[in-house]
């Protein structure tokens, strides 16, 4: 049974979905240089249908062996009940993803913090798979943020931010020398991603700490709920308008006018239009 849904979820990536998944996945990672020669990757992998399906390209994209590089399939457990680690670990299996597990008390943790809660735990997630990624020799990390992500955390800066900034499709720590964080999905969208799932009769992991067990309303950025969900009725909303919302929202960060812009920051340093009128 687990040999024959590990088969149907491959073959669907390779033919059904190849076109809207495995295309996008391969020219972001060709586009951004995300995959280079000689790299050991850590996949980061919480036990959503986002880090499971890119587990799933990279061992799909390794067997085209363009470059050589190697990839470790890292869970980090912050503090998962016993069904939940249970539901990652079984998963893994039945789709045959060799995964390495470590622990931290990041949710113990989270649970004393009143502000940002949130937002708390996914700079300390982050911390923690950098340092453990880097103690087994990898050089980059790779989370699943996909292009829906990415828009709406545009929008949002904007919105309730009151900033223009995005999710960039990799960046290099600032705290851990010599390693980067990449984000392959960085140009699947979110609806393929569901229907890969759903075609598969997978269930995957949601947010899973002691605030919400089981809901989806945690997200792996540390925003708000509310906010993201608003974010994204704003964007369903004009889309009904303009089907090329998300695409020109997506695009309005690759056009940027520097010209008609009042002030911009570089390096922390604050730049304005009247120091060079």
């Amino acid at each position: 049974m687990k040999e024959e849904k590990r088969k149907r979820a491959e073959e669907s990536i390779q033919k059904k979905f190849h076109k809207k998944i495995f295309s996008p996945f391969a020219k972001a990672c060709k586009m951004y240089k995300l995959i280079e020669e000689g790299d050991r990757i850590a996949v980061c992998i919480s036990g959503g249908k986002d880090s499971m399906l890119m587990a799933k390209l990279f061992q799909e994209i390794k067997r085209h062996r363009q470059v050589e590089f190697e990839l470790t399939f890292l869970v980090m457990d912050p503090g998962y009940n016993k069904e939940n680690r249970a539901m990652i670990e079984s998963n893994a299996e039945a789709l045959g993803i060799p995964i390495t597990i470590f622990e931290s008390t990041i949710f113990d943790a989270v649970d004393t913090i009143d502000k940002n809660p949130c937002y708390m735990c996914a700079r300390m997630r982050r911390g923690y798979l950098y340092s453990h990624a880097k103690e087994l020799g990898c050089n980059k990390i790779a989370l699943g943020h996909h292009y829906d992500d990415v828009i709406e955390t545009i929008l949002m800066g904007m919105i309730y931010g009151a900033q223009i900034q995005t999710m960039m499709p990799k960046l290099h720590s600032t705290n851990f020398e010599g390693m980067e964080l990449i984000r392959p999905l960085y140009l699947v969208r979110e609806a393929d991603i569901c229907a890969w799932r759903d075609y598969n009769e997978l269930k995957f992991l949601q947010c899973a700490c002691h605030f919400t067990e089981t809901c989806a309303t945690c997200h792996e950025d540390g925003t708000t709920s509310s906010k993201r969900l608003e974010t994204k009725r704003i964007i369903a909303e004009l889309k009904k308008t303009n089907p090329y919302i998300e695409t020109n929202i997506f695009n309005s960060v690759s056009n940027v006018h520097l010209d008609t812009v009042i002030e911009y920051k570089k390096d922390g340093v604050r730049h304005n239009f009247l120091d060079e009128y």
